[in-house]
């Protein structure tokens, strides 16, 4: 009922018909009897005692359910008068005193069922929260809920929150499990599951449990703000915490307040508490509690509001929950941080973090705005200033709440909180040291006593180090001192060991094959690799305590959640950091091999997984692209040696354990990044059982082993040991044929891309001088390629992409002989409309450009009867429609590259095909510049630039019936063309055009080119068009040539 009568309160509720009508002399009634009771003075009389008697009778016999307009400081001061009035020796009044606070109290249970209520509404999709007004009227009053009852905190809000204009951005939230109904009020982690059906006794307990958690908090003065500092100070008495450094200084760790928060107690609300007896301390605490209750009930609904609406319209309203920088002097607005700042219940700061993480997670866009600026002078303080600001003060504001905790459960959700922030913070758009503060912060925590403390501050570290990497900033925290930081004393960090702990490390034989992998110039061992190694493989220090959840008993190690953190650390060292996990890297093998050869599953997983990130880690630094210089790159011999080292462990037995399949897939995956030139110097034993293990494993009934199988063997078939191996390249082709059969559409997402990159191999075996691999390849097997990507062209577009560029290669790889061959006729025709549908079909982007590349790999074999074909003139239409009307600005660029591709006239076909192509990139220059998408506008150069390389061309292989329409196109259309052409020459010079295919002299080459082909046409008599052209071209040149001070270019030209 509660929930119904509020619910029918806001635009949004669904109870609007219900009836609600209290009688309205009971509020009245309510406070005539408190105005008697409070009249009353401390009495032993007997007449004293009967009114008494009389008057709790007639406030118990209230309908307290249903009275409106009692606030709860009344409910309070008649408790308190009440307790003062009632001797502790008459047990009669006592017992009344009981019931009158248990009827009174139950009260504000209204609030909190009518807050469940309406978080059931908005769980069961019930509450549509599609208007500003309904959101707004909500926010409202969850934000006036969740400070219900805290000290000294009087807030006025409007009855409707309206959010603030935000720029445009996509909003979409990454697609994450949602998080269930339990845990939204309960912030504990690895805690089970507990009836919800309790005991008194228990709720009892629970209550104990909470009051004794609760920290002293600081009165809260003001209306609805909040003076966080006083003076320029920006650690302030105010927030209840003396000197507390943020800074990262040596001083961090040392001067720490053990015991928060002592400026003021629950005891100085007010000066007419100091008096309380022990009774009335007691009804104070259950007032407490129950105001506590109030405002996590109010966190826990906007926890399920969050998860209701979009984060782009969430975000509208960031400045009314997010605190920001306030000027100095002047107040701050209550947020989410005064909550975890100020109230005294643990569980409520706990709620609190809970819903600031929510309201974090999936933010990198929105935050990504965010800019520092050193001036201060604006007239304005712009949005991306704003967005800035509010993150150093979360960044201030949870650094602070960090060192202030005493509860080890509120304790891990700050740390998780700030996790979040930093995984979503644009720290490459930000002023330096914010990082450096969290990270100087966060390491004395690593060695808590409380496993999940630990747990958090190691996902904290790893969120660091994976944040925009690699950032400077973080390369200098990596090359600390070990002992940086960590040596520092603390009150909540009292099981620090001796400084050098972290620098045990395993023995074993690898110790000497690491100091050969270390690269010249090498710094000095990076201590989170070292601490993440010792957690790995050494025994823990001391037994298992009880809150150490994941430990199993007789576990000699530390529990399993703070190893695969530290393995999940490992792995985002080793993407972002590689070149300082290098120096580990035949100690990171010896961890993986004794991960991976372990009973837990998961800890194999993890193990797999970072032997996948520092195969593809390797891999980067031998990139034809790579900017490694050769003497910091890791020896082939010794990655020959850590990959003989998986090969020779446990690798292979968790590639065939089928009792776990997602174990077996990330197995697959990690052997897909070994470096190809390791693999060619590996034993053949070796080599012909990882290709054994993947073909046998391309058969299992399991989508994952099988995705994994079918992406391992397309980067198997790249090697280029293995790329001229027919017999591999059959057998790997037949695998993928047959994954493209399945079920599922990631398998088959996988197979298609496999089935590119195989074809990619043909392509470059037909470039070998060894014409053996083209003429041994089966026939029939092409055709069945083909049949199998003409399928998989019609299939969805994670799989059509891919398969339309295997149709491309597969159309170029053609020979002769194949093509002579009748039962080959029908299957190209078929190809090749598959292609032309694509290209004009209103599909994804990347498969619009994939078929255009792949067109253009047809237009490559000079086999295929291009020019004569039926086909010709739909492919040459489709690409002319998708170069002038594309909104796609990269799909317009590569149908104008297939356009310039043909090499000879007669495949542009008859004159009115190749004029239909000439007028069609006239067009398309003209509207090089129309778009409505302002994303596309930095496209436009190079658009340009190969719409005038491909009319260069046409006018290279131009014949006599083509030249009437070239000039008549150059007449009505002359300037504007020339313009863009002498672009085109001096953009290579100007370097504005990144996509430039040619150098300087290469480009004004092809305009020569064409030039010379247009003087050596034999025109008919009397034809004009050809000396129109030919001026043109010369006008072109000249004016290029007198802008670039070339007068010697020239002399070829004044002959003419």
């Amino acid at each position: 009922m509660a929930a119904m009568q509020v619910a029918e309160s806001l635009p949004g509720g669904q109870a609007r018909d219900v009836p609600r009508e209290p009688p309205p002399e009971q509020g009245s009634r309510f406070r005539c009897l408190s105005a008697r009771l409070c009249a009353l003075r401390p009495d032993d009389s007997s007449s004293a005692r009967t009114e008494i008697h009389l008057l709790f009778d007639q406030l118990i016999s209230e309908n307290y359910g249903e009275v409106g307009g009692v606030a709860p400081e009344d409910v309070s001061a008649l408790l308190v008068q009440a307790c003062r009035l009632v001797p502790l020796n008459q047990n009669h009044l006592v017992s009344k005193v009981s019931q009158l606070i248990h009827h009174l109290l139950n009260r504000l249970q209204l609030l909190q069922n009518a807050l469940k209520g309406i978080q059931s509404l908005l769980n069961g999709g019930k509450m549509k929260l599609t208007q500003t007004e309904e959101l707004g009227a909500l926010l409202a009053v969850l934000k006036k809920s969740m400070f219900h009852g805290l000290p000294g905190l009087n807030i006025e809000l409007p009855t409707v929150l309206y959010p603030t204009l935000l720029p445009q951005y996509d909003g979409r939230p990454p697609v994450k499990p949602q998080q269930s109904e339990s845990n939204t009020s309960r912030p504990t982690v690895n805690k089970k599951k507990k009836s919800k059906v309790k005991s008194r006794k228990i709720q009892q307990e629970e209550e104990e449990e909470e009051s004794s958690g609760e920290r002293e908090a600081a009165p809260i003065t003001g209306s609805g703000k909040e003076n966080l500092r006083e003076g320029s100070t920006p650690c302030s008495s105010s927030l209840g915490v003396r000197s507390l450094p943020v800074e990262g200084s040596s001083m961090a760790g040392r001067d720490r307040v053990s015991t928060p928060f002592r400026s003021a107690s629950w005891k100085k609300v007010s000066s007419s508490e100091s008096d309380y007896s022990d009774a009335e301390g007691g009804m104070q605490s259950k007032m407490r509690s129950y105001q506590a209750k109030v405002r996590q009930g109010a966190l826990a609904c906007f926890l399920s509001t969050i998860k209701s609406i979009e984060k782009k319209v969430l975000y509208g309203y960031w400045s009314a929950f997010v605190p920001d920088t306030a000027e100095l002097g002047s107040p701050q607005s209550v947020s989410l941080m005064t909550l975890t700042l100020k109230d005294p219940s643990p569980k409520t700061r706990a709620c609190a973090l809970q819903v600031l993480s929510a309201i974090l997670e999936g933010s990198k866009q929105f935050l990504s705005v965010a800019e520092d600026t050193s001036d201060h002078r604006r007239a304005f303080t712009p949005f991306s200033v704003m967005i800035a600001s509010s993150i150093r003060e979360l960044h201030r504001c949870l650094l602070l709440a960090l060192v202030a905790e005493s509860s080890s459960q509120t304790l891990t959700q700050i740390i998780k909180c700030l996790a979040n922030l930093v995984s979503n913070s644009p720290y490459n758009r930000l002023k330096l040291s914010l990082l450096t503060k969290v990270w100087n912060q966060i390491k004395p925590y690593i060695r808590h006593k409380d496993v999940n403390v630990r747990v958090s501050s190691l996902t904290l570290l790893g969120a660091i180090v994976s944040t925009h990497a690699p950032l400077p900033e973080v390369q200098l925290l990596l090359q600390q001192p070990c002992s940086s930081g960590l040596s520092n004393s603390n009150s909540a960090t009292p099981h620090l060991s001796a400084p050098d702990w972290w620098k045990k490390a395993p023995s074993g034989p690898f110790l000497e094959e690491a100091s050969v992998s270390s690269p010249k110039g090498s710094s000095e061992p990076c201590w989170l690799i070292r601490l993440c190694i010792s957690t790995v493989v050494l025994p823990k220090e001391e037994s298992c305590s009880s809150s150490d959840a994941g430990c199993a008993a007789g576990s000699i190690y530390e529990p399993s959640p703070m190893r695969l953190e530290a393995l999940q650390v490992l792995a985002h060292l080793a993407k972002g950091y590689f070149s300082m996990a290098q120096v580990y890297l035949m100690e990171l093998g010896e961890v993986i091999c004794k991960c991976m050869g372990e009973a837990d599953p998961s800890i194999q997983l993890h193990g797999a997984k970072l032997l996948e990130e520092l195969g593809t880690g390797l891999i980067q630094q031998y990139k034809p692209d790579s900017t490694i210089a050769p003497d910091q790159r890791v020896p082939v011999t010794v990655v020959v040696m850590f990959w003989t080292m998986m090969l020779n462990g446990p690798l292979p037995r968790a590639l065939q354990n089928s009792e776990h399949p997602t174990l077996q897939a990330s197995t697959c995956d990690a052997l897909s990044s070994i470096l190809p030139e390791a693999f060619s110097s590996l034993p053949s034993d070796r080599q012909i059982l990882c290709i054994t293990m993947l073909l046998g494993l391309n058969d299992s009934k399991n989508r994952l082993v099988k995705a994994a199988t079918s992406r391992a063997l397309g980067v198997y078939v790249l090697f280029p040991c293995l790329r001229q191996d027919v017999i591999f390249v059959a057998d790997t082709a037949n695998a993928i044929l047959m994954s493209l059969q399945d079920k599922s559409l990631n398998v088959r997402a996988k197979a298609a891309w496999s089935l590119g990159n195989l074809t990619d191999t043909l392509i470059v075996n037909m470039e070998t001088p060894d014409p053996s691999f083209q003429e041994e390849f089966s026939g029939l097997l092409l055709l069945k390629m083909l049949r199998s990507a003409i399928e998989a062209s019609r299939d969805k577009d994670k799989v059509k992409s891919n398969a339309v560029r295997a149709l491309g290669n597969l159309l170029h790889f053609l020979q002769p002989s194949h093509i002579e061959k009748p039962r080959f006729a029908e299957i190209i025709e078929e190809s090749i409309q598959a292609l032309i549908s694509t290209v004009l079909n209103e599909a994804a982007m990347k498969v619009r450009w994939n078929a255009c590349y792949a067109v253009g790999n047809v237009f490559k074999n000079p086999a295929l009867p291009l020019g004569t074909a039926p086909w010709t003139s739909q492919a040459y239409n489709a690409l002319t429609s998708v170069v002038t009307s594309c909104k796609n600005f990269k799909v317009r660029i590569r149908s104008a590259t297939a356009l310039s591709i043909p090499s000879k006239r007669e495949q542009y076909g008859s004159a009115e095909q190749y004029v239909q192509i000439w007028n069609a990139l006239v067009t398309a220059l003209q509207k090089s510049e129309d778009t409505t998408d302002f994303l596309e506008f930095k496209y436009c150069a190079s658009l340009r630039t190969q719409i005038c390389q491909a009319l260069i061309h046409l006018l290279s292989l131009a014949s006599a019936s083509d030249l009437p329409c070239i000039r008549e196109t150059l007449e009505s259309n002359g300037d504007m063309v020339q313009s863009f052409i002498l672009q085109f020459l001096k953009s290579g010079a100007e370097g504005d055009d990144t996509g430039a295919p040619h150098s300087l002299h290469e480009r004004d080459q092809m305009v020569r080119t064409a030039l010379e082909h247009i003087g050596s046409i034999q025109a008919l008599a009397g034809d004009s068009a050809k000396r129109a052209i030919m001026d043109f071209l010369e006008d072109t040149l000249t004016i290029y040539f007198d802008s670039s001070g070339s007068q010697v270019a020239l002399l070829g030209l004044t002959d003419r």
